[in-house]
């Protein structure tokens, strides 16, 4: 069973950045896919990008691209999530998970395995 552990979430303002980092089980980043998902309150869970192994490949969600960008470190099993210019819709519990496979079109939460705990993220306007 893969583990995942978000962290770096926090309060923020509108315009501002923060990195967020999904710490993997050993190994894991070799054989799956990582991606980022948000749910905001009342709203369903949706993807925000992803990425596969070496050589990296990563998708994004139209509403964050140009904004955040997706990294990997195999030697600390870490994946990041850094993102700048953050709104007040960016507001939402930040997950992070795994999959075999990482496009647009599979920035979907049904494709995805296990999933993290989550790291709440508010950005005030």
């Amino acid at each position: 069973q893969v583990q995942l552990v978000e962290s770096g979430g926090g309060l923020v303002q509108s315009g501002g950045s923060l990195r967020l980092s999904c710490a993997v089980s050993r190994f894991a980043l070799d054989y799956y896919a990582i991606g980022w998902f948000r749910q905001a309150p009342g709203k369903e869970r949706e993807g925000v990008s992803c990425i596969t192994g070496s050589p990296a490949t990563t998708a994004y969600a139209d509403s964050v691209k140009g904004r955040f960008t997706i990294s990997r470190d195999n030697r600390r099993n870490m994946v990041y999530l850094q993102m700048n210019t953050l709104k007040p819709e960016d507001t939402a519990v930040y997950y992070c998970a795994t999959s075999v496979g990482c496009s647009e079109s599979r920035l979907t939460q049904s494709l995805f395995n296990a999933w993290g705990q989550g790291t709440p993220v508010t950005v005030s306007s």
